[in-house]
């Protein structure tokens, strides 16, 4: 099959890359439409990725210019840009077009039509609540839900995201679970962790609202001193929000010793060396659907401490690759923090029970394999 894979701002581009080369690798023909790529972002060799959208809006010219008349003018972009891609979608003719993202739906569901006349239409709903409810992504969840009856089928990684979609009265057969695979491209060796020593406690990705770094914070501060004095928090990621208020609680508080901010994208051969001996990755999350983070600390043989939602919920087992904790709740994850640190030989064994279950976590082929019967259901061929 000829497929467009489209993510016009790549929000999702390591998934995106790894998906479609599970496609590649079963002889379909892929392309990637998205944005030019950043100069810490890597282009992979089995996905042709063009560089369609935002070709003004994220030029060295319109960077110059205020915020908000670079968000109105993305805005514009972005129409500009779907509607030039229709008109190349229907000179190249694919046989399916899978959108990961729509990133502006109020504008996109006039256009779906105009793609479902190509081909059929496939979405993967990464966020069955939009952007996780970013508090700054208003515009561009307004109207999402009123796109979902415009494809022909809806991909989601969890049983909860089947629960949310039907719950919004989407035709259960239009709805498909294929899972999210692991995001790991350097895979080692790993060596048993007797988790001796200072454990590092490892927030990474993105640093974003609801990833709940806030509740990390309080959470620590509620330890017992002798505790907090044999851990470190560790916060890797590219921030998208104002980390000020947060490193102000952290001096309110006392923890300037024992907290660690790194503020930066960190390029995929670097982020093996985070996952290190007596580290212990938590996911503090206030919503998720999938995360390619946990396959990482999986594959790492760490242990995890997260909240029950998602593909959390949905792949770890209480007390046995880590511990689940409700969400927004501050004492519940200090209690599992100070579990997890009291507790050494239910660290190592967390450990171990990781790389167990890493090693159920379906192949990109095999991934590949699946969204290909999605394919083949959409257009009336299974």
């Amino acid at each position: 099959m000829r497929i467009a894979l489209v993510d016009p701002s790549l929000f999702t581009l390591p998934y995106d890359q790894a998906m479609a080369a599970g496609l590649v690798a079963l002889d379909h023909d892929v392309t990637l439409y998205g944005r030019r790529l950043n100069d810490d972002e890597t282009e992979a060799e089995t996905v042709r990725l063009v560089p369609h959208f935002y070709q003004f809006s994220e030029s060295r010219v319109a960077a110059s210019l205020p915020r908000p008349v670079q968000l109105g003018l993305k805005g514009i972009d972005h129409i500009v840009s779907m509607r030039a891609l229709l008109r190349r979608l229907r000179r190249e003719d694919p046989d399916i077009i899978h959108f990961q993202w729509l990133p502006l739906p109020l504008v996109d569901r006039h256009l779906l039509a105009g793609f479902r006349r190509i081909a059929p239409l496939v979405l993967t709903v990464h966020d069955t609540n939009p952007f996780n409810g970013a508090p700054a992504s208003g515009v561009q969840s307004a109207g999402m839900g009123r796109c979902f009856p415009l494809f022909n089928r809806l991909i989601v990684h969890t049983q909860q995201g089947l629960a949310r979609l039907k719950a919004q009265g989407i035709d259960p057969a239009r709805l498909k679970l294929v899972p999210h695979g692991s995001l790991e491209r350097h895979p080692a060796a790993l060596a048993e962790d007797p988790f001796v020593g200072e454990v590092t406690i490892l927030l990474f990705g993105r640093i974003k609202p609801y990833k709940g770094l806030d509740v990390l914070i309080e959470a620590f501060a509620q330890l017992p001193a002798p505790l907090q004095m044999q851990a470190r928090m560790r916060v890797v990621g590219k921030p998208f929000m104002d980390l000020k208020p947060l490193l102000e609680r952290v001096r309110i508080l006392g923890l300037q010793d024992r907290f660690t901010l790194e503020p930066r994208f960190v390029p995929d051969e670097a982020v093996a060396a985070l996952f290190k001996p007596g580290t212990i990755v938590v996911f503090p999350y206030r919503e998720i659907e999938a995360s390619g983070v946990l396959s990482l600390a999986l594959a790492h043989g760490r242990p995890v401490i997260a909240t029950a939602l998602g593909s959390f919920a949905e792949t770890l087992r209480d007390g046995v690759e880590g511990l689940l904790v409700p969400p927004d709740d501050a004492p519940a994850l200090a209690a599992a923090l100070a579990r997890m640190l009291s507790d050494r030989p239910l660290a190592a064994r967390c450990a171990v029970e990781a790389r167990t279950l890493a090693q159920t976590i379906p192949s990109w082929e095999e991934i590949g394999r699946e969204t290909t019967a999605v394919y083949r259901d959409a257009l009336g061929l299974a």
